[in-house]
């Protein structure tokens, strides 16, 4: 990507130039036209140059911002993760993006809020889905087989979990459907995980063993006792194998990829960045003039918008690495066949302000001790639409539809009503709480315990999107 953002900047003869610095102010502005992101540059070059090889300047005012005393030290309880941060900003002479910032705070190999902890459940910081109730594994589960059936029923099938969390939703689709042996039998179980520490849980929760596959030992492989299918990791999704028909399940993943916020100004979209002020404290700052991001991201995501659309907001979030993400999913498939499952709090729209960190269940700030709390944002339904539309002419897009549709549609009336039959009365109580939270709609209007503890429904809050090779028909339940 940088490679990308070099090259449009050289071939545009575009100049980055330092301003001179003013006490007091925070930027400077040049003369030089803004660029609008929702016109081409080929027009902006006609209007504003007559040369044949257009030139644009772009100034840069480092005036506003911390630039500590060169051999400055003093005693400081900042964690790695700030003392990082504070680095790179220092480093680079000025502030850095959000999505940067992000990056940093989730997925720092060293001390990223995934990679050295379990941040999941009613002990960590935020509780999802699978770890609500059984039942929506065992529904993804049924849409699983279903695709599987529209393919064929494959011999060998990749099924790959995107950010399986504790591999709890895995586990439950695993157990609802091993009795479905020739389903059972076609998986290779692919899980897409950065985090060490939760691997090991995935590990745990799956209930892998390892077995030699050599007479010397030296050869083993991972599988799970919950259906006997084989268990691979992989940090990144490019190192899934291809040649198989593989199906994807991606759930709260991707709110947690890194975004660019732009806001709206005078003159044109303005990129929010994070810099250091002068009392070493992290602030949002926005860039004088137009950024790489603002050129090449927000360029794209105003093409796929509507004049009209982006005339009534004064911010918008887009996120590069799910358009890349989607992009590449929709080329597996178009060529592999299968399909792929997303479900995510979002909307089928633009993006304004969505960013939040949540720490012990609790709304914090998104500066407060980075690390410490999780970061995501809404999904942008519509861009992820687009990105896989012109990725492949071969692969259909289906909804969004909501999640209460989604689970609906599969039957979980039908199975909360055969669990129900068959539990005690403080498990009744569990199962009736989790089955609304998966699809209600708000606070639960059938509730007896404090007002603390009454459930809140996220049935309409989470949007479920598919993305399939049209050789397959519609998927379930998206007709």
């Amino acid at each position: 990507m940088l490679r990308k953002s070099l090259s449009f900047l050289l071939s545009h003869r575009i100049r980055i130039l330092p301003s001179q610095s003013h006490a007091g102010a925070s930027f400077s502005f040049s003369s030089s036209n803004t660029l609008n992101p929702c016109t081409s540059l080929e027009d902006q070059a006609n209007e504003n140059n007559q040369d044949s090889r257009p030139t644009e300047t772009i100034s840069i005012d480092r005036s506003g911002l911390y630039n500590p005393q060169d051999h400055f030290h003093k005693l400081s309880a900042d964690s790695k993760l700030v003392k990082h941060l504070k680095s790179i900003i220092k480093f680079r002479g000025g502030p850095i993006s959000i999505a940067e910032y992000m990056g940093e705070v989730l997925t720092n190999p060293n001390c990223g809020f995934y990679i050295n902890r379990d941040v999941f459940g009613a002990c960590g910081d935020f509780v999802t889905s699978p770890e609500v109730s059984q039942m929506f594994g065992e529904m993804v589960g049924v849409w699983t087989m279903c695709l599987w059936e529209q393919l064929g029923r494959p011999a060998k099938v990749n099924l790959v979990e995107f950010g399986p969390g504790r591999g709890t939703l895995m586990a439950d689709l695993l157990r609802g459907s091993s009795k479905f042996v020739d389903f059972s039998k076609s998986l290779d179980i692919h899980l897409v995980e950065c985090s060490p520490t939760l691997q090991k849980l995935q590990y745990d929760t799956l209930k892998c063993i390892d077995e030699a596959i050599s007479e010397d030992n030296t050869a083993t492989r991972t599988t799970t006792t919950l259906n006997g299918a084989s268990v691979l990791w992989h940090a990144d999704p490019e190192e899934v194998p291809s040649g198989l028909p593989t199906i994807i399940i991606a759930h709260e993943f991707y709110d947690a990829l890194p975004i660019h916020q732009f806001q709206k100004t005078f003159r044109g979209w303005s990129e929010k960045m994070i810099d250091v002020s002068e009392d070493s404290s992290f602030r949002f700052v926005l860039s004088p003039q137009p950024t790489p991001a603002s050129l090449l991201y927000l360029r794209k995501r105003c093409e796929w918008a509507d004049k009209e659309e982006i005339a009534k907001i004064e911010q918008i979030e887009v996120c590069p690495r799910a358009v890349e993400l989607t992009h590449q999913i929709a080329k597996r498939i178009s060529i592999d066949g299968g399909g792929a499952l997303i479900i995510d709090y979002g909307k089928n729209e633009i993006i304004s302000d969505s960013l939040q960190a949540i720490r012990k269940h609790k709304f914090v700030h998104i500066l407060d001790d980075p690390g410490s709390a999780d970061l995501s944002a809404y999904v942008d339904f519509a861009a992820i639409q687009h990105s896989a539309e012109e990725a492949s002419e071969n692969i259909s897009v289906y909804g969004p539809i909501t999640q209460s549709q989604l689970l609906g549609s599969l039957g979980i009336n039908f199975r909360v009503e055969a669990l129900l039959k068959n539990c005690t009365e403080e498990q009744a109580e569990s199962l009736r709480t989790g089955y609304w939270r998966l699809v209600g709609d708000g606070e639960s209007p059938f509730w007896d315990g404090t007002e603390e503890q009454r459930p809140i429904g996220m049935g309409n809050r989470y949007l479920a999107m598919a993305i399939v090779n049209k050789n397959q028909g519609i998927p379930i339940p998206f007709e």
